[in-house]
């Protein structure tokens, strides 16, 4: 089997993950009918291929931080060294070449109140081949939070509901700079076993893993799956900028919240209120989806569509060439 071919057995891994990412291998096996040794193989190929990855990452109020989005318009042969410098950030993600390379967008995070004076676009790479940045702060997010559909769609709800961890109720907990090693860990890794995670930090595998528990029962952490939508027949995918008239926006968002070709959504700032990741089979029918379903939204005064030439970044680690 092509390495970078999946089949219904490896959808139902990733939507798995997508459930609960840290998920032993052996509940998954029991769950979907397989053995823990073929579902910790097709993992492992779809992961050692770039394809599939889990990673653990804070969520930006609960550390008090904030999410900008980032759009940087530069001259066609800045793109890729710009876009390779920004996924080089530890505090920078989703780096994006849209445009047919004129054009970058990532998502990078900052301090709620800045004690340093510093200011987000000073951190920018500075180029005289950029011709113009503008910083929208993302206020909510408002679809796709449990996932694009595209990757969400292979369990049926009885094995998603065996799938779905118990939690006891949320404790609130106080982040620390010594958590810094362990989210840089779960970043990289989503899955990496207990004593990684102990080498990685320093700490005992006792401590790591009350730890772990403690840091997602307060909501702090949580778990995502990098996933290429092109391995689900997914190849044409696009940033969608959309104006809302404010009265509008909730339901605007409602809808989008419905529409399977949403992989994210957001409601940000600036002229256009709503940005959003489109991921449709080919271009028409992304043509479609504009005109039919966001065209048909009352109340949207305004769209423009990027479509996206190259992924140099996801939410965690740089993906393989």
């Amino acid at each position: 089997m092509d390495p970078l071919t999946l089949d219904d057995l490896d959808r139902r891994i990733v939507h798995a993950l997508q459930v609960d990412g840290r998920a032993p291998f052996s509940r998954i096996g029991e769950v979907l009918g397989a053995s823990d040794r073929t579902v910790a193989r097709r993992y492992r190929r779809l992961r050692s291929a770039g394809a599939v990855r889990v990673v653990g990452l804070p969520h930006a109020a609960a550390i008090g931080h904030v999410d900008w989005l980032i759009r940087i318009r530069c001259t066609p042969d800045a793109a890729v060294p710009l876009a390779t410098a920004l996924a080089r950030r530890a505090d920078t993600s989703w780096v994006l070449i849209l445009s047919g390379g004129t054009e970058i967008s990532c998502i990078t995070r900052t301090r709620r109140h800045a004690d340093d004076g510093e200011l987000l676009l000073q951190r920018l790479p500075r180029s005289p081949k950029v011709t113009a940045v503008t910083a929208y702060c993302v206020l909510r997010g408002v679809a796709g939070l449990d996932g694009w559909p595209g990757r969400t769609s292979a369990l049926a709800p009885a094995e998603i509901a065996a799938l779905t961890p118990a939690r006891p109720p949320a404790r609130p907990v106080t982040p620390t700079p010594a958590d810094n090693a362990l989210l840089s860990a779960l970043a990289r890794d989503g899955r990496a076993d207990f004593p990684a995670l102990a080498r990685a930090t320093g700490w005992s595998e006792t401590t790591v893993r009350r730890r772990l528990d403690e840091l997602q029962q307060s909501g702090l952490l949580y778990f995502d799956v990098d996933v290429e939508p092109a391995l689900f027949g997914y190849h044409a995918e696009a940033l969608l900028w959309l104006t809302v008239a404010p009265a509008a926006l909730t339901p605007v968002t409602g809808a989008l919240a419905t529409h399977p070709e949403i992989g994210y959504a957001a409601a940000i700032t600036g002229p256009a209120n709503i940005s959003a990741t489109v991921i449709c089979r080919d271009l028409d029918a992304l043509y479609d989806y504009l005109a039919d379903r966001v065209g048909s939204l009352p109340g949207v005064t305004g769209a423009e569509t990027s479509p996206v030439v190259r992924r140099l970044k996801n939410a965690g680690t740089l993906l393989v060439p």
